[in-house]
């Protein structure tokens, strides 16, 4: 584009005046000019400005801890952020535990079904049956048959059906005991 007022140079300044009609709106002029011919009509304009190395090493500095405040929650300790957990697969250091214990809940939930832990007891030392056994082995058969539940469920959504069958054996002699 060439600048309206000499003809000459390219336009660089472009300016856009509004003034109101009487109406109650506004009527606007647009005017494209070169840099010496928007200076004699003392219009404001900023030529353009060179960035400096250091000026953009502020930028990307910028930029880098806007991405670290995007990425989630991040460990004081390792600087480990939320997306690099997600990315990497692993903790960098056991207090990622405490900081993103929400998200690992979640994970947890997803590969293995649930947050607690379903898995057998320890039996006590020297002995082979549990030392309360009424009331403490009702309750380990039915977390047992919950954990088993689970692992049916997730037997059949792998479609690992020789597993599914064992499992569902498995869980039909225990409720048939009880």
């Amino acid at each position: 584009m060439i600048c309206q007022k000499c003809q000459k140079n390219p336009a660089t300044v472009h300016s856009t005046e509004l003034e109101p009609n009487g109406q109650g709106g506004y009527a606007h002029q647009e005017r494209h000019l070169c840099e010496l011919c928007a200076a004699s009509l003392d219009l404001p304009h900023a030529p353009p400005t060179k960035k400096s190395a250091q000026d953009i090493w502020k930028l990307l500095q910028l930029s880098a801890n806007q991405a670290r405040k995007r990425a989630g929650p991040a460990c004081p300790q390792c600087g480990m952020t939320l997306e690099e957990f997600r990315k990497k697969g692993r903790l960098g250091c056991a207090h990622d535990y405490r900081v993103f214990a929400e998200h690992l809940g979640e994970l947890l939930e997803r590969i293995h079904g649930s947050k607690a832990h379903a898995g057998r007891r320890p039996t006590h030392a020297g002995s082979s049956a549990p030392a309360e056994a009424p009331e403490q082995s009702k309750r380990e058969r039915e977390e047992r048959i919950q954990h088993l539940r689970a692992e049916l469920e997730n037997a059949i959504r792998q479609e690992a059906y020789e597993s599914a069958a064992r499992l569902r054996d498995e869980l039909k002699a225990i409720e048939e005991r009880s």
